[in-house]
Order: structure tokens, then C-alpha cells, then sequence
């Protein structure tokens, strides 16, 4: 490992950017299209710093690749190599008193679309130093591994491993429209959901069909089930609309259908504690490009709130 460490300190620092692109998506064309570059150059730059190394990264055949034992402890010294890189650009900016380089920020489709997008907008015309990138997940990404910056999440459940500083309150919400409720009758009890056709989602932080809720003090769970299920929030509330079914979603996104009364509340005593939060690694929480980007994202969200709780069911 530490002959490893030593060989690496004599690589080019955009070969090691490309081996961590390439072994986060496992496939040279997919490394090429994240960075608008030809598959051919990827290729290249591979077999150029497997040669340096003297060490073989990739095992490969013609469908696909994957890390061999000395290329996971590579990646993971990349890492370290790269990140000691943007902490020394950022120390720099510190000292020109302008943040800047490449801020990569993740989150989920539909809030990140409706509203961090807007966030980030904002804040990229306060810093021009600083380019923005933003890529959105179904599901929660290591961003230690895949070298994100920060994360906007949406949800109470944080590896302790990171730092969260909460943005905003918000909860969900059982909710189904009215032609579904006329046919099939409301449910009364939580425990009576598993008759009803439940819109599952398979999105970032949920157990996949299990829902917790909580009423006062008392938190219950259960296990739901459907004919409809889907990793992205909006096409499952588009079924809910539709009649087909009960969906759990944050208040932020169906609070103007049940104003409308496209939606109804079901169980309203019950809800899901979903708070927003920024999230990033301990060691990038001292950065000016973190920090700024935090403290923009909370004075974002100070005017940015939740819609109210107690609404009709």
C-alpha cells in the first residue's frame, strides 16, 4: 500500500480524476459520457496508468469491467489524493477570499428538480468562481466514494459518519384522491392499509414498502403493498391523482392537490417525520466552497417553508 501511495504521487492528477469516474460507473463509456470525453481516450488513459502503476486496475472482458484487489486500493488512495487537491484549491480561495472550483452536489429527483435546482441557481450567480454541479439519485450515494460535496436530503435517517445541518421541517403524508376513497372507502386504521392498493416507492432513504408513522407519541409501522410501485415520487403521485391508490408523500409536494382537493388526506392524526438537510463528510465541512454553499442553502430555506400542518383530511 505504501509503495502504492509513493507510485501515485508521480501520476497526473486528470488520470486518477478519470480511474475515479471509470470505477464509479464500472464502464469506460459510461466514465467517457460523465465527462464528455471519447471511450477511446478513456481506454487510453487506463492503459497508460496501469503502465506508471505497473499494476493492473480493471479486469475486463467485452461486456463489462470491474476492479481488481489493487485497483480498489488504488481508488481508495485516488480518493485521498484528489481530495487533498480540492482542499488545497479551496485554502487558496480562502486566501483570495473568493470560494471556487467545482462544487458536486446530489439529491432526489423531484425535490431536486422543483427546488434545489432553484437553490443552486441562486447560488451560482452569487459565486461565478464556483461551477455547480448537480446530479439527482433514487437512492442515497456514498459521497465520500463518488466524491460529492454535499447532499440535499430529504429524511431523517443520516450515517453518523456525516455531518447534517437541518434546512427546513417537513413530514408526508398519507394521501389518496377522491375516486379512489369513494370506491374503496377510507381507511380507519393504520393497520387497515393492508387492504388497500398502497403506491409504493422505491426512493433514497424508504423501506421499500414499509411505512412508519407517527401519531403524538406513538410510532407504528407497516408493511404495505400494491400493484403500482416506482422509484420516482412523482409518477406516484400522478397515480394517486389518478385514482389508482394511497401514496405517502412530503407535504411539500402534495400540499397544492390537497388545497385543490385532487387529494385527500387519509389518516390525517398520522404522518412521517421527512426533514430537509444538507449533508457532507466531516472532513469537507471546513471548505469555503461547503461552507458558503450551506449557509446559502439555510438562508434559502428560511424563506422557504413547508406548508402548515393542520390541514383538512
Amino acid at each position: 500500500m505504501k509503495m502504492l501511495a509513493n507510485a501515485l504521487s508521480t501520476v497526473s492528477l486528470d488520470g486518477l480524476k478519470i480511474f475515479c469516474v471509470a470505477a464509479e460507473h464500472l464502464s469506460f463509456s459510461r466514465a467517457a459520457q460523465a465527462l464528455g470525453i471519447s471511450p477511446a481516450y478513456v481506454s487510453r488513459r487506463m492503459q497508460a496508468l496501469e503502465s506508471e502503476l505497473d499494476t493492473r486496475l480493471f479486469h475486463r472482458n467485452t461486456r463489462q469491467i470491474s476492479l481488481t484487489e489493487q485497483g480498489e486500493q488504488t481508488l481508495e488512495l485516488a480518493l485521498q489524493v484528489l481530495t487533498s487537491v480540492d482542499v488545497l484549491h479551496d485554502q487558496i480561495a480562502r486566501m483570495k477570499n473568493e470560494p471556487g472550483g467545482v462544487l458536486r452536489v446530489s439529491t432526489s429527483f423531484g425535490f431536486g428538480r422543483r427546488v434545489v435546482a432553484e437553490c443552486l441557481a441562486e447560488f451560482a450567480k452569487k459565486h461565478p468562481a464556483i461551477q455547480v454541479r448537480l446530479d439527482v439519485f433514487d437512492h442515497v450515494v456514498d459521497l465520500v466514494r463518488h466524491r460529492y460535496d454535499v447532499d440535499v436530503r430529504v429524511g431523517d435517517v443520516i450515517d453518523s459518519n456525516y455531518i447534517a445541518r437541518k434546512l427546513a421541517d417537513n413530514y408526508r403524508v398519507l394521501c389518496a384522491a377522491p375516486s379512489y376513497l369513494q370506491r374503496y372507502g377510507s381507511p380507519d386504521t393504520v393497520r387497515a392499509l393492508r387492504d388497500h392498493d398502497c403506491l409504493v416507492i422505491r426512493e433514497r432513504d424508504h423501506p421499500v414498502g414499509v411505512w412508519k408513522l407517527t401519531s403524538d407519541a406513538m410510532t407504528v409501522s407497516i408493511k404495505v403493498d400494491g400493484k403500482l410501485v416506482t422509484n420516482n415520487g412523482e409518477i406516484a403521485v400522478g397515480w394517486a391523482l389518478d385514482g389508482h391508490g394511497i401514496v405517502l408523500r412530503s407535504i411539500w409536494d402534495v400540499f397544492p392537490h390537497l388545497q385543490s382537493g385532487r387529494l385527500q388526506r387519509v389518516l390525517p392524526a398520522y404522518r412521517q417525520d421527512a426533514s430537509i438537510w444538507a449533508v457532507y463528510p466531516e472532513r469537507l465541512g471546513a471548505t469555503a466552497k461547503v461552507s458558503t454553499c450551506v449557509m446559502h442553502m439555510e438562508e434559502y430555506f428560511r424563506d422557504w417553508q413547508a406548508p402548515p400542518g393542520h390541514m383538512p383530511g
